[in-house]
């Protein structure tokens, strides 16, 4: 049976990423971040986490794994041509919290799970580093978003007013402060859902 899963490599951001990281923020928030900003958050490994999600090569039947590897290497050693980045997400980890700073999809590759699969990257991580809490910021009117970060356990501990500086909007502060094991194996079955829906190449170490 064929494999109509999209296929998307989840990987650390890299500097040369910055131009159309930035290009892809501009379309996903009112306040896009500068590229001096995403250069220190990819230098400054100790605290900060910056993902990307990029689009894969078709992989058919015959697909193996090396001819994957051959490609991935030519494509971070800049000799393969660059492939659409569908979207982007950063995570500072600052004694024992793990903040997501950021989660954006492009436009026209949203409703196909792109943003849970970075959510997911971001929880993963954080479990990994050994984080106590797990917090983020959210637009009190984005409900779709609220909507996932309860599906990944996390619920409104606080109201931020006038947190958005593009029209004044409160933000809410959801987070979850147990990361034990059931809620490990949590995560680890919220990844095998989102495999069901997309074919994943994970670079993240």
């Amino acid at each position: 049976m064929a494999d109509d899963r999209l296929h998307v490599i989840l990987r650390r951001m890299l500097l040369s990423d910055i131009e159309p990281v930035v290009e892809l923020d501009h379309l996903s928030f009112p306040t896009p971040w500068p590229a001096r900003t995403y250069r220190w958050e990819i230098t400054n490994h100790d605290r900060s986490t910056m993902l990307v999600l990029e689009q894969g090569p078709p992989l058919g039947p015959s697909a193996n794994g090396s001819g994957l590897r051959n490609w991935l290497k030519q494509r971070l050693a800049g000799t393969q041509a660059a492939a659409p980045l569908l979207g982007f997400s950063g995570m500072w980890y600052i004694a024992g919290e793990a903040h997501v700073s950021t989660i954006g999809v492009h436009p026209e590759w949203r409703g196909r799970k792109l943003g849970e699969l970075l959510l997911w990257g971001m929880v993963r991580r954080a479990i990994q580093q050994g984080a106590d809490m797990i917090t983020l910021e959210v637009r009190v009117t984005n409900h779709v978003a609220q909507n996932l970060y309860r599906k990944y356990g996390l619920e409104v501990m606080g109201r931020r007013r006038g947190y958005y500086r593009d029209n004044g909007e409160d933000a809410y502060m959801m987070g979850i402060n147990q990361l034990d094991a059931a809620y490990r194996e949590r995560i680890v079955a919220l990844g095998r859902d989102l495999a069901r829906h997309l074919r994943v190449t994970d670079q993240v170490p």
